[in-house]
């Protein structure tokens, strides 16, 4: 069998929604309205873990691959989960629009993501339907913007490191030195 051969004989779906492989390992792409339920059916066939969640800004490389049927879009949330039971891992990667960042929250079925999905709305401003908290958890609550979207200006906020002053700057000034031990 070819190559071609093989990648006409791998499955275009799986769970109604377009899939592809990197890795081998199986890439889910449903749609914002297919994302919380297709998360429920793969928690039911043993995918009882979600290890991680967060985000990806394409501005600035809008052109990547993705499944016949999957409209790229400026943001895309990643969750990646694992069956123990199956010794197998499944990524799941939802397209997310510029003019409307948010998508379900994958709490009510992963408590454990809480934090995870609160990180993504601090860096990227991805907000999630159905959070419990969705406040900022790394940065200060006032803070503008969020600084992994990629138009988010580098420097542009100088940063005051509190507490700096009078600390020592070299080993020296630290501690003794291992010879006077």
């Amino acid at each position: 069998m070819s190559d071609g051969d093989v990648a006409a004989a791998e499955p275009e779906s799986a769970y109604g929604v377009p899939i592809s492989w990197s890795r081998d390992q199986q890439i889910l792409h449903p749609s914002r309205e297919q994302y919380l339920d297709l998360v429920a059916a793969l928690k039911d066939d043993g995918f009882v873990m979600c290890v991680d969640v967060t985000a990806v800004d394409y501005l600035a490389a809008p052109e990547r691959s993705l499944p016949n049927g999957v409209v790229a879009e400026r943001f895309e949330v990643v969750a990646n989960l694992i069956s123990h039971r199956d010794r197998r891992r499944v990524r799941v990667r939802v397209q997310v629009p510029a003019d409307d960042p948010t998508c379900s929250s994958l709490w009510p079925l992963h408590a454990g993501v809480e934090a995870l999905e609160r990180e993504v709305f601090d860096l990227f401003g991805i907000t999630f339907d159905g959070h419990p908290d969705m406040t900022r958890i790394l940065l200060p609550e006032d803070w503008e913007g969020h600084p992994l979207r990629k138009d988010y200006a580098i420097g542009r906020i100088p940063v005051q490191f509190k507490g700096a002053e009078g600390r020592a700057t070299s080993m020296g000034q630290m501690g003794s030195s291992p010879s006077a031990r």
